[in-house]
């Protein structure tokens, strides 16, 4: 198995998050595959502007291992974010390297606002993007040229590959783990990593019980969390209500005004939601998982699935092929 050498970017100013949590995904492959740690399955490299450390907008220091002068050849860019890469200087800096790196190297990422270092270089004129969605419309309004999805986690658009915020980073290094080595090593990174292995890149960037949670001030903000755990159990209206200690009528025209949703389309997508997870890191039958997360038959859970995500949960299940078959 050949090393592939991966590049990060470092700049004062960098997120921290963004250079570690690849890096240190990267970094696992080698010990789940039972590799040669003399011939690591990657070779994590950091590139700094200059030799000297550079600082991370948390405070931590990071020394580079080569400089944007003397990077030697890479297989994989990845520019983290950071409110340091939007200073003029070095966005400039960075932007002229990578226009010419970027035809030498097999993919070229960003992560979370490090779009910025690579839409200045017209690469992604035209393309889909993906960046924290605080940044979006900024990103949009600077570069007219790109395709920008405020929701999206990442996406990929030829050899080029966009996330959002600094968790997102995980998410797009095992999809680059998965494109190298296959889903079954992509899992077992992740499960190293206690992360999920599949938040599909399309998925909105807020999950559906934070985005719940952060619409609701009030008792429902608890009772958020607590159906989010308790997805096998009665989640009736009246089982709901109870839990508010509002009767049944009340509860449900509080919910609908406050979510925008019945109780029950709430109750549905939070058990649709965590299924779609368990298609991917388990290897119960549907049945079984259709009971884990509450539904009454296999057939009910089936019919609201592919209601819910135009595809059945066995093809869903074959798409991603962690388990093999």
């Amino acid at each position: 198995m050949r090393t592939r050498r991966v590049g990060l970017l470092g700049y004062d100013g960098v997120m921290a998050l963004d250079i570690a949590g690849p890096a240190d995904a990267f970094d696992t492959v080698t010990d789940v595959t039972g590799g040669d740690r003399r011939t690591p399955c990657y070779e994590v490299i950091l590139i700094g502007q200059r030799r000297a450390p550079f600082t991370a907008e948390s405070g931590l220091r990071f020394t580079p291992h080569a400089t944007l002068a003397d990077a030697p050849p890479l297989d994989t860019i990845i520019v983290p974010g950071g409110a340091g890469l939007r200073r003029p200087g070095t966005q400039r800096r960075i932007s002229r390297w990578i226009m010419q790196r970027a035809m030498k190297t097999r993919r070229v990422a960003s992560v979370c606002t490090g779009i910025y270092g690579i839409a200045p270089t017209g690469l992604l004129d035209g393309r889909r993007v993906a960046t924290h969605w605080r940044h979006a419309q900024d990103v949009a309004a600077r570069f007219p040229g790109l395709i920008v999805d405020p929701d999206a986690l990442f996406l990929r658009d030829g050899r080029f590959y966009t996330c959002a915020g600094v968790t997102a980073g995980i998410d797009l290094s095992l999809a680059l783990i998965e494109e190298d080595h296959g889903p079954r090593v992509a899992l077992s990174v992740a499960r190293e990593l206690v992360v999920y292995l599949k938040r599909d890149g399309g998925q909105e960037q807020y999950s559906e019980p934070l985005q719940y949670q952060l619409e609701s001030a009030d008792r429902f903000s608890e009772l958020v969390a607590w159906v989010n755990g308790h997805l096998d159990q009665d989640l009736s209206v009246e089982a709901l209500a109870g839990r508010t200690h509002l009767c049944a009528r009340h509860f449900s025209r509080r919910f609908k005004k406050t979510f925008g949703t019945s109780p029950a389309t709430f109750v549905e997508a939070l058990r649709l939601g965590e299924a779609r997870k368990r298609l991917v890191t388990h290897g119960r039958t549907i049945e079984e998982l259709a009971d884990s997360v509450g539904f009454r038959s296999a057939d009910a859970f089936r019919r609201a699935f592919e209601r819910r995500y135009g595809t059945s949960p066995g093809r869903y299940r074959r798409k991603f092929n962690v388990h093999g078959g």
